[in-house]
């Protein structure tokens, strides 16, 4: 290279940056992804972990976001808050990641959402306890999720409004969630003018629970409203009813209406007149979903054998986690985490599968109320449900 080409290839490197077309636009996203694909909460994280990867599929295929290849790093943290918070500290300080989607479970994100917000690293949030969006606290901290208030807000409006029931029994078991969720259902029914007639909470392990069931049904109870993720708890609650020859309805977690519960049920029958909060964007009606949803089966199904045999609110999460980055990027050219707060806090009605998102500089809560719906448990069909009557 002579004296004069040396200054001309500075100038067209210079020249390149200048127009953002250097080498470094061409470097991966890199997504970080707390997933607890092992372990006892690895059901919904397996689902969610279909959505997120597909989405990524998709996008790289099509050649990237703005030129921009993913790059998902994804963790196994088996369920385990110790376990996150060492994964999620690799992946900020080793792996150098943009962004993080997860911990898949409130017990695990109360653990690592005050790491990454120390980190400044842009965080969305997959937990629906209240306490993990703190717009100060935790400033590039954004729920996707809907909050733990919402589905019990709705399962109560289902209970009280619809059904018409007064006589409430609330159920909830010893963890951390289930005494939280007990509590906040219960606050939020006095509210609303009612004061159960029996409260309890059961370790999520026993095995009988006929002498729970029993005093609710001698305290009169109309309606029994479970608040615990266990599905085995779940299943018991719903064999001891059956066996009791209690016709009572049930209303209550999305647990109950898990597909696992089929295989614990003693008759097939004891999973009538049972309601879970659920989603509109997974809830058919008149015999179809919403097409956004229906897009989405669609193009899942040849992969997973023609049919899905997993809850699909979970697959339609995850996708969104991955194209709520696709649009911060898009929107932004990056991921720089001050630009990602301004985007999300700037975006109103951002068209997800799972929802439809909004989050504001007040609040980084992005599912609406509305998308909310109760389901009949016992309506499973690729992954989807039928609302309930009304």
């Amino acid at each position: 290279m002579t004296s004069l080409s040396l200054p001309r290839a500075v100038s067209a490197a210079l020249f390149s940056v200048l127009l953002g077309g250097t080498s470094f636009a061409q470097e991966p996203i890199k997504i970080g992804w707390l997933s607890s694909l092992t372990g006892p909460l690895s059901s919904a994280a397996i689902a969610e972990n279909q959505g997120v990867q597909f989405a990524v599929d998709e996008i790289n295929k099509a050649g990237g976001i703005n030129g921009r290849k993913i790059e998902l790093l994804t963790r196994d943290t088996a369920g385990e808050p110790t376990k996150a918070v060492n994964l999620a500290q690799q992946l900020v300080f080793s792996d150098k990641v943009h962004v993080v989607i997860g911990p898949v479970n409130s017990g695990e994100s109360l653990a690592t959402v005050p790491i990454l917000a120390k980190a400044g690293i842009p965080n969305i949030v997959i937990g629906a306890l209240e306490g993990l969006i703190d717009e100060k606290k935790f400033p590039y901290a954004f729920r996707a999720i809907n909050t733990n208030t919402q589905w019990i807000a709705g399962a109560n409006n289902y209970a009280l409004d619809v059904l018409k029931k007064k006589k409430v029994a609330v159920i909830g078991d010893t963890s951390g969630y289930g005494t939280a969720s007990a509590k906040t259902a219960t606050e939020l029914l006095e509210k609303a003018g009612i004061k159960p007639v029996y409260s309890v909470l059961i370790d999520p392990n026993k095995t009988d629970v006929s002498d729970e069931m029993n005093k609710a049904k001698t305290a009169g109870a109309d309606v029994v409203m479970p608040w615990t993720a266990a599905t085995g708890l779940m299943a018991r609650i719903l064999n001891t009813r059956g066996n009791m020859g209690w016709d009572v309805p049930v209303v209550g977690h999305p647990a109950v209406m898990a597909l696992p519960i089929k295989a614990l049920l003693n008759k097939p029958e004891y999973w009538e007149n049972t309601f879970a909060a659920g989603y509109q964007s997974t809830t058919y009606v008149d015999g179809k979903l919403p097409e956004r949803t229906q897009k989405l089966v669609d193009a899942l199904k040849p992969a997973l054998g023609g049919k899905i045999d997993f809850t699909f609110w979970w697959v339609a999460l995850g996708y969104d986690c991955v194209k709520i980055i696709e649009h911060v990027v898009k929107t932004t050219g990056g991921l720089e985490p001050a630009k990602f707060k301004a985007t999300l806090e700037a975006t109103k009605d951002f068209p997800g599968i799972y929802a439809s998102y909004t989050w504001t500089p007040q609040d980084h809560n992005g599912f609406p109320d509305r998308n909310i719906v109760v389901n009949s448990a016992n309506s499973f069909k690729d992954g989807s449900y039928d609302k309930a009557p009304h």
